[in-house]
Formats: C-alpha cells, structure tokens, sequence
C-alpha cells in the first residue's frame, strides 16, 4: 500500500504540472523546449504496456503538439524491477505521444537517490538511459516564506527533503505560510505532510506555535489547532529555542515565563526561529523570520 510520503511526492507534480519542468531546468539544466500547456495524462497506457504496470506519474509538455513527456517517479525503496520497468515507461509514453521523453524520479532519501541515479544499460552499442533524480542533494531548501508563496509545492518537497535538518522549522513555517491560500483539502495534505517530515522536537514546536496565535498561521491553522493561551505563548518561544538547540540562559527562561503580553510574545516567537544568540530575543534589532 503507497504511503503517504509516497503519494504526496506525486500530489505536488499533480498539483502543479510545471514543477517537474521546472525542476529539470533549475536543478540539472535540462534545456526544456518551450511549451504553452502542461497537464497530467493517464499513466496506464495499457495499450502499450500491462495493465498492472504503469508509471506513477506522466507529465505531458506541450505547444500546440507534444514537446516533452516526463515520466515521475516516487521511489522510497530499492528496488530491481524499476531497471526494467522505467525504460519501458519512458518509451511506453514516447511512443504513445510521439515526441521526446524523460525519467524524474523523486526521493526523500539520500541513499535511494544514488541507487536511482545509476544509468541503467539497456543494450549494445550504448544504450542508456539516464534518469534525472530529484533527491535531498538537489532540492533547495526554502526557508524564505515570500519565496514559498511563489511554489507552495516546491517548499513542501523542501520540507520533505530537508525537514529533519536544523532548518527544518523555519522551512515547515514557509511552506504552511504559502499553503494558506491554496483550496482545504490541499492545505490538509500539505499540513500533514509537512508535520510528517519534522524530527519530533520541531514538530513540536511548530505546534506549540500554532496553538499560540503565531503571526503566520493561516485560517486553516487556527480551525486544525485551537487558539491557546499566553501560557502556551510562553512555552512556544522556549519550545522553538529548544528544538533548536540553543543554551537557554535562566534570566532569559524567568523573563518569557513572566510575559503577559501576547504581542511581545509573538514577536519574541518570530525571533526564536532564526536568531543564533539566545540574548538577541528581546533586541529590537534582531532579525525575524
């Protein structure tokens, strides 16, 4: 049964069809051919291939006519059968669309992306294909909430990818920040999704932030957890310090303990997720995310 990594890797490429696209053309330099259209189409193409076997994902490019297929791929396993199976996918769809065709194939782990990365040798003189893998190494990571906005799907795959690093939390909050506008049913699967891929201290945190009233939780945030306190408030800011591994002095734990107000402590909240000196917390120079 596909879990739900599995099938929220292949959501975001339903979701927005030019991200693979756009990855081939930031991530490896794929000279991607102009195109006006794209759109998901039936991976079964059970005319060419068995029923039981078809790709997860095709992506057709196109102006006017076809210009690219792109087959996804979600692989989370090793697993032999795909050197058989992702070739006849790619000329499976080649074929059926008559025009060019890639594979992307997107993980989460670093280790099943150098396994997906091996050319794969179909046959004398040289035939190879090549697959393209969208892994831990080539996604950005987006910790920028304005630049989340512009691809709400490329920062959840940034939070897959890297929500386990210690800038996991401010990745999670850029990428629930862009899904606030997005329909949901589509802000439920990326809020999922993003708390799964969190290491249990920052999951932590960002859910004492919500409960707090944390200046970027969404409509949607507020209905997923209740408001709280300035209690909780309090606990957040030393929550979020702590996911993150900073010292946290005694005056500094006693002053956001004493807080009563929740406009400081949200503002003392924005600055625990990026300041590097715990002291920085209650300067009014210090950044915030």
């Amino acid at each position: 049964m596909p879990s739900l990594t599995h099938e929220a890797l292949l959501l975001l490429f339903r979701n927005r069809p030019t991200l693979a696209a756009e990855m081939l053309r930031e991530m490896f330099g794929v000279p991607v051919p102009p195109f006006t259209e794209a759109r998901v189409e039936p991976a079964e193409l059970t005319e060419i291939l068995p029923a039981a076997r078809h790709a997860d994902l095709v992506i057709l490019l196109l102006d006017g006519r076809p210009v690219l297929a792109i087959v996804v791929e979600a692989q989370l396993c090793r697993d032999p059968e795909k050197l058989f199976t992702w070739p006849a996918y790619v000329m499976a769809v080649r074929t059926h669309y008559r025009c060019r065709a890639c594979l992307l194939v997107v993980t989460t782990d670093p280790a099943i992306a150098r396994w997906s990365g091996r050319p794969i040798d179909l046959g004398p003189p040289d035939w190879t294909l090549r697959p393209y893998v969208l892994g831990p190494d080539s996604v950005p990571k987006i910790v920028v909430p304005r630049e989340a906005r512009k691809r709400p799907e490329l920062a959840v795959l940034s939070v897959m990818a890297h929500g386990r690093s210690k800038d996991g939390l401010r990745m999670a909050i850029s990428a629930l920040t862009a899904a606030a506008g997005l329909d949901p049913s589509q802000q439920r699967l990326y809020m999922d999704v993003v708390l799964a891929s969190l290491n249990e201290a920052a999951k932590r945190s960002l859910e004492a932030m919500m409960k707090s009233g944390y200046q970027y939780q969404s409509d949607f945030a507020k209905k997923y957890y209740k408001q709280g306190s300035v209690e909780s408030g309090t606990h957040s800011v030393l929550t979020v310090l702590e996911a993150r591994g900073l010292e946290i002095p005694e005056e500094v734990r006693t002053r956001v303990l004493a807080s009563q107000d929740p406009d400081e402590l949200t503002q003392w909240l924005r600055r625990a997720v990026v300041i590097e000196d715990v002291r920085a917390l209650f300067s009014p120079s210090a950044p915030s995310s």
